[in-house]
Formats: C-alpha cells, structure tokens, sequence
C-alpha cells in the first residue's frame, strides 16, 4: 500500500471524530488536503503527534485498542501519552511511596511497588511494555566474549516480563547519555539483549523541544517490535508551546518562589558580564560554569538540581503548575502534593507529547502493517472514537 493511500484511510478516521485537541475540529473539513491547508499540516496523522500531550479528549487511535504496561512509571508521563493513541493500561509498577500518591491520584490506581519483588506470571498479558528504567552499568563478563550480564540490574526485571510475556512492541527511556555510558557498552548490551529475545531495534536521541514543550529535554529513546514494521521516528514540529501559555499570573505565584535580592542581583550581574540584556518572558538558567543561559523555554528540569537552578524572567522559580505543563502533562492534572514533591517528580517524568509522538508512530507503523497483512483495522470503528 502507497503512503497517499494509507494517509487517506488515515483522514477517513479522523474525520468521524468531532473535536479532539484544543478544540480542533475535523468535521469541518471535506477533503483532506482542506483539512491540512486549514491546519497547516504534512498528514492528517500528524494531528495526534501535536496535540496528544495537551488536553483531555482521546483521538482517533492509529492502531486497533491496546493494552500496555507502565514499568518505573513515576507520575504517569507515558500512559497519559499511550492512552492519548488508544492504549488501556493492564498493570503499573513505581517503587517510590510520593510518586505512587501522585499517580493514583491522577490515574485511579496505585501503582505495585518493587518491580524486582512482582513475578512475570502476575504481570497481566499486554502489547506493549514502557519503561523508563535508571541507567546502571552492567558486569562484563569475559567468557562470554565481551557481552555483558544485565542479572542484577532494573533492566533485569524488564528482560525477564518479555522473554515471558512477550509483547509485541516496547519502548524504553532513558537519560541523553544512555548511549555513550560506560564507552557505549550499556547501550549496546541493552540493545543485544533485546534482539536475542527477538525484538527489532530502534534508538534515537530526541529532544523535547522539538515536539511542542518549552523545556529542552534530551533523551534517549528505544523502540522494538517482534515484527519487521515500517516504524519511522516521528519528525520535528514547527510549533511549540509559547512560554505565556506556560506561566501563570504573578500575582498567583507563591511568594516562598520568589528568589531572595542577593541571588537576583547576582544573575544579572552575570548577565551584563556577558554584554546582554534581560529579555522577557525567559528562563535563565545558571551552569556550573557561572555562565547564564536566557530562553523562552526551559532547560531540562532535573529532580537533584539546585534550589535556584531555573529562575523565571531571572526573579522567581517556577510553580507547580509550570513545572507540569514544561513537561506537557494536561491541564486536568492534579497536585496534591507540595512543591517539593512536584519539583522533584516533574524533573524525574517524561515529556509527555514527546512520548505521544512516538506512541502515534509506533501505533501507525502497527497499523500499516496489518492493513498491508490485509487485516481489518479496528480502529475503523466510529465506535471507538470518544468525543467530548
């Protein structure tokens, strides 16, 4: 099947769907090429991959109904993402006790505790596996020629649910230097353990700024499938949340944010030393060089980092509010727990239409390979759409 095929089905779904993100209607357009002027789009399917880490509606999934499992889930980052492409979560796993609180507040279920104590055979049946698992290094163990041994590592407990669950695609997550940790043999026994359970791999460096979020955010990603499918890493937009629509009023802005005078004056000291001028609405962002970097996004928000590390328009720290919508998560989203807590949650999540993004192109690579394999697409279905 041609790809202008295939994007026709596409907007043939789409167009059953009355409203989705941001108010974005399909049922006004006739034709798909009136739909793509209108919204300046490359492909109907890209309307997921832009507006998924948004709001609250469910469009059209690419793929028929799913269900995944939600492994180190910390606050929920990718099943808000999974669930925006059609996905049911069957099971989730966060050892910390704070994190848990957020995510059965905002997903209705706490989440099981210590992967390393759940066995395989009580992880439910699912077709994908996420995770964003912490980056360990692995023990070489010479007689097996040069390969290392992932016994005793978090990407243990992932290996050991696949060989016996075998899903039929994944995705994994993890810091930018994931890939060159330990001289790149971290990466590469990942990657080696994957393809001996039969997975074909994919990894890539992506950065969240490029899929709608005001926070540079470089991570890297794996995809796998037990099938040889036409995955395709989704592509940058040229649209990004504005930093307006990320901070809220100052006069909501909890006073105990407010930087003291001293450290205020001392970030614009520092940036008049670098022969520039404030510039409003930024981020400043002080390294560990002294130097002070001004966006109209954020840097990567970091769970350990220092009290003042990001300082909006170099007065203030962000809210908790700002702290989740840097990161895409909706505005429905609850807090409730304190800053802190959100801080350090938020610094350890996912960026969530980043995720979105590759869940809509893993979704639409599944699905093209059953409609190529002639098999009924389900989400063809007017009955799977929900509106709101």
């Amino acid at each position: 099947m041609t790809r202008d095929a295939f994007r026709r089905i596409e907007f043939a779904s789409l167009a059953r769907v009355a409203k989705s993100f941001d108010s974005l209607s399909f049922a006004d357009a006739q034709s798909q090429e009136e739909f793509e002027a209108k919204w300046d789009l490359d492909g109907s399917d890209e309307v997921l991959l832009r507006r998924s880490g948004e709001a609250s509606a469910t469009v059209s999934p690419l793929w028929k109904p799913f269900r995944f499992i939600d492994l180190f889930a910390g606050i929920g980052g990718m099943r808000v993402a999974f669930q925006a492409a059609g996905g049911t979560c069957v099971f989730s796993s966060e050892w910390d006790p704070l994190a848990q609180v957020t995510y059965e507040a905002n997903h209705g279920e706490k989440p099981h505790g210590d992967i390393t104590k759940v066995h395989e055979e009580d992880v439910p049946e699912h077709d994908v596996l996420l995770a964003g698992f912490p980056c360990q290094p692995f023990s070489i163990i010479g007689s097996r020629g040069g390969f290392a041994d992932t016994r005793g590592t978090l990407f243990f407990e992932i290996e050991r649910i696949l060989k016996f669950r075998r899903p039929t695609a994944i995705l994994l997550e993890n810091v930018k230097q994931f890939r060159t940790h330990d001289s790149g043999r971290t990466c590469a026994t990942v990657v080696k353990a994957l393809e001996n359970l039969g997975y074909r791999i994919h990894v890539k460096v992506l950065n969240a700024l490029d899929y709608g979020v005001a926070q540079r955010r470089e991570r890297t990603f794996i995809v796998g499938f037990q099938d040889d499918v036409p995955f395709r890493w989704p592509e940058p937009y040229a649209w990004r949340k504005p930093l307006e629509e990320v901070l809220e009023p100052e006069e909501a802005v909890d006073p105990k944010l407010i930087a003291s005078e001293f450290i205020q004056k001392k970030r614009l000291a520092r940036l008049a030393e670098q022969g520039r001028e404030p510039e409003f609405p930024t981020i400043w962002h002080e390294n560990k060089g002294g130097h002070i970097g001004m966006h109209p996004y954020s840097c990567a928000l970091r769970h350990n980092a220092s009290y003042n590390y990001l300082l909006v328009n170099g007065r203030r720290r962000p809210t908790s509010r700002e702290l989740l919508r840097l990161q895409g998560f909706p505005e429905s989203f609850k807090i409730v727990l304190d800053h802190a807590a959100i801080r350090a949650q938020t610094g350890n999540s996912v960026a969530v239409p980043c995720i979105a993004a590759i869940a809509a192109q893993m979704t639409l690579a599944l699905r093209m390979r059953d409609i190529e394999r002639g098999e009924r697409a389900g989400v063809l279905s007017p009955g799977l759409f929900a509106k709101t």
